[in-house]
């Protein structure tokens, strides 16, 4: 009797934490559930899971370069929050930006805040959703998911078709499909990566020979190269068409100090010049935004050929260049990585790689030159990272019928994640117009003072990046 009235006991235990109905959270209170017609209790349906936010630089003044600003009669010109996210998202569809408004998605974070990340003494900032047409005020931080950079992966993969000096039709039609804007001084282009820009005896295909193979027009000689890209890396590439406008651009992109010149609209426009990087690095810096000021040495291995920049020694011994590069994290590290983007301030060879390697700790993920030991720890040590407000796991989403072996973040030896993407230059051919009409004594023509003083462009990533993006862009588990 004793043992029936234990077993009965073990079966009742036994069943109420079997696989057909297993026991709700403590802190759960049942609901009633109504399914083919037969309510039951259940647990509560859990609410929409927390996305990952990315932060956009504080807004800085406007009106912007180019045409986002609003004017009222009788008001001063201002700027919306829909204008700001598309502004920095040029590359995005407008309709996709809309949406996240509509859907609430879409954060700001007060200006009068001292600091600028989101966390403080382990609690939240308060952050409240913003409509479209809100107007922003300097210094205003606006926070949005992740999933308004995500967009479509090409099937083709984004090198050149073949190796060969002079390209055929089709190639040509490739090169000239990576212009992003051609006008009679410059052409801007989105360099794919795995190209190099600069030839010499043994390589052949590079961007200087391409390009004045491919994107000549109708002038007679190609374009000329003004500043460089690494090999490995892509993103937007400026090159000058005639002598005046490659030299403007060789002074404009130099590191020697520069004299002022008596136009203050080209003074001014030089100052506003800048370039933004995005890149993956392996880990996070210690602090969310800052300013690396750490000079350049190049020196030789011992096989007497390959050179390596390195950080410049305090002693000040050897030769070294000024190197200046503004950093900031635009969200948090999921899976030992974390997304973050570049200013450099001065043009140094390989000056964002060394500065994230040496100087900030965490190298640029597929760099394998300044970060070889990190990429090996980090490949045979896989990690989970937590959110920091909630404290939940974050779990990388693999998009199914992508191929994650064309150099992402999830294949076996990733390429260079480092991506030129905002790039903002003076008019040049505005300017170039203006001083001629100045030596010869003309009155300034009407379509000239209707141009810019500034061009801003916008490239997408190349595939290996979109891929990582979307992968690291998870939502929380």
């Amino acid at each position: 009797m004793r043992k029936n009235v234990l077993h009965q006991h073990m079966l009742l235990v036994v069943r109420h934490y079997s696989r057909v109905s297993p026991p709700p959270p403590a802190s759960a209170e049942p609901v009633i559930r109504v399914s083919n017609n037969i309510a039951h209790l259940g647990c509560s349906k859990e609410g929409p899971k927390p996305r990952q936010l990315l932060s956009l630089p504080p807004f800085p003044a406007h009106p912007l370069p180019g045409k986002n600003s609003v004017t009222i009669p009788g008001q001063p010109t201002h700027v919306t929050a829909i204008s700001w996210v598309k502004y920095y998202f040029d590359e995005i569809p407008g309709s996709v930006i809309q949406s996240h408004f509509n859907k609430g998605l879409v954060q700001m974070q007060c200006p009068d805040l001292n600091d600028s990340s989101i966390e403080k003494e382990g609690k939240r900032k308060p952050m409240r959703k913003i409509k479209h047409n809100e107007v922003m005020e300097v210094g205003a931080r606006v926070y949005v998911p992740v999933s308004v950079a995500e967009t479509r992966i090409s099937k083709r993969f984004d090198t050149i078709p073949s190796g060969t000096l002079y390209p055929n039709a089709d190639e040509i039609e490739y090169l000239q499909r990576l212009v992003r804007y051609k006008d009679s001084a410059i052409i801007v282009l989105n360099k794919p990566p795995r190209l190099p820009v600069k030839g010499n005896l043994p390589v052949h295909n590079s961007m200087d020979a391409l390009a004045a193979a491919a994107l000549s027009y109708d002038y007679d000689e190609g374009p000329k190269l003004v500043h460089r890209l690494d090999r490995e890396s892509s993103g937007l590439l400026v090159m000058g068409r005639t002598k005046e406008s490659v030299a403007h651009l060789h002074w404009l992109f130099s590191n020697i100090n520069k004299a002022k010149s008596s136009s203050k609209p080209w003074n001014d426009a030089c100052e506003a010049t800048f370039q933004r990087c995005w890149a993956l690095v392996i880990g996070s810096p210690e602090e969310k935004e800052g300013l690396i000021c750490a000079p350049l040495s190049k020196v030789l291995l011992n096989d007497g050929k390959t050179e390596r920049v390195i950080l410049a020694h305090p002693s000040g011994l050897e030769a070294s260049q000024e190197a200046v590069t503004e950093y900031r994290v635009l969200g948090p590290m999921i899976n030992g990585c974390s997304w973050i983007e570049l200013r450099p301030h001065t043009s140094r060879k390989h000056q964002l790689r060394v500065h994230c390697a040496e100087a900030l700790g965490t190298p640029i993920v597929g760099d394998y030159k300044y970060g070889w030991f990190v990429h090996r720890r980090w490949k045979q040590m896989p990690r989970v990272d937590f959110e920091p407000t909630t404290g939940k796991p974050y779990k990388l989403r693999r998009p199914e019928g992508l191929d994650v072996q064309k150099g992402s973040v999830l294949s076996k030896v990733p390429l260079l994640h480092l991506h030129c993407r905002e790039l903002v230059v003076p008019n040049i051919e505005k300017f170039l117009e203006v001083h001629n009409q100045n030596l010869e004594n003309r009155p300034p023509h009407p379509k000239h003072s209707s141009k810019p003083d500034l061009l801003r462009f916008v490239a997408s990533m190349p595939s290996h990046m979109k891929i990582s993006w979307n992968l690291m862009s998870s939502y929380l588990v």
